[in-house]
């Protein structure tokens, strides 16, 4: 599914944009059911929905409106939609997580769509996936679905090549969890990012040490990226998943090998987010992409 290459290039880069992953009556289902949600936002005035730990499933912007919907997150959706659970359990992408994670087996960890739709003042802050997530190993790799097109000007991801070979960033100032690098980190190393674009079907395989972050939609077209993190079946999760569901754990590729791999990382764990947000980066939030 991926030539040596392109291992390769994840291997040194820490991300590899592949195109044409989905064929197109994947990536259709996809569209109508991420269209008919923010149809369906226009009735809601504030997060609504549950989700397995009982938080709001659907998030929407503070500038949501039933004239100008702001669905930003939906929070597991292969428990709502058969469509999201294929691709993101039985897929080419799921195949290509296999190849780059190497012979063992491959588990899901959690799944999410992330959108900025037009006009929306959403941002991501400089982070490193690895402190939500945190795992006895390192060896996982988040998959970010282009549902829509993702060019330079509707907030691609921004990431900092090689960065996955750095250390682990704290993303704690002043006693708090920020869910971002500080200041200093991001005038020393996040100067010379990469945007990560494509056409819709295209996914960018990312490193959970990479430094990532993304900027304000400021173009007339939606961005729209179904994530799923995925993690090597020997990597013991660390504290609670960040986004519970009835999915978490199941093996994907490969076998159970009864084993427990780990590697050598110290790092303060993360809090678990309180709701559904995600873009505001503070103390209790998700900041994920």
């Amino acid at each position: 599914m991926l030539t040596e290459s392109q291992i390769e290039q994840f291997q040194r880069d820490g991300y590899l944009v592949v195109e044409n992953v989905l064929s197109a009556n994947e990536l259709e289902a996809l569209n109508v059911e991420f269209n008919g949600w923010v149809d369906g936002s226009r009735e809601q005035t504030a997060a609504y929905g549950e989700t397995l730990d009982h938080r709001p499933r659907f998030d929407v912007g503070g500038d949501h409106s039933a004239e100008h919907p702001s669905l930003r997150r939906v929070a597991s959706p292969t428990e709502i939609s058969p469509a999201y659970l294929q691709v993101a359990t039985d897929s080419r992408m799921t195949d290509m997580v296999h190849a780059l994670i190497g012979a063992g087996g491959v588990r899901l960890h959690h799944s999410k769509i992330n959108s900025k739709l037009p006009g929306t003042e959403t941002q991501v802050k400089w982070h490193q996936d690895f402190l939500f997530t945190p795992h006895s190993n390192d060896d996982l790799v988040t998959a970010l679905l282009m549902v829509g097109e993702v060019t330079a000007e509707n907030g691609p991801l921004q990431v900092i090549p090689g960065s996955h070979r750095q250390p682990l960033y704290s993303h704690w100032q002043g006693g708090r969890f920020t869910g971002s690098v500080d200041d200093e980190v991001v005038s020393r190393e996040c100067q010379s990012p990469v945007e990560c674009v494509g056409p819709a079907g295209s996914v960018c395989f990312m490193h959970t040490r990479l430094l990532h972050a993304s900027a304000p939609n400021a173009s007339t077209l939606p961005r729209t990226l179904f994530i799923t993190v995925y993690a090597a079946e020997d990597a013991l999760p660390y504290g609670e998943n960040p986004l519970p569901s009835q999915h978490q754990g199941m093996l994907l590729r490969g076998n159970e090998s009864g084993e427990v791999r780990t590697t050598a990382n110290v790092m303060k764990l993360p809090q678990k987010p309180k709701g559904a947000s995600f873009f505001v980066q503070q103390a209790g939030m998700d900041a994920t992409m």
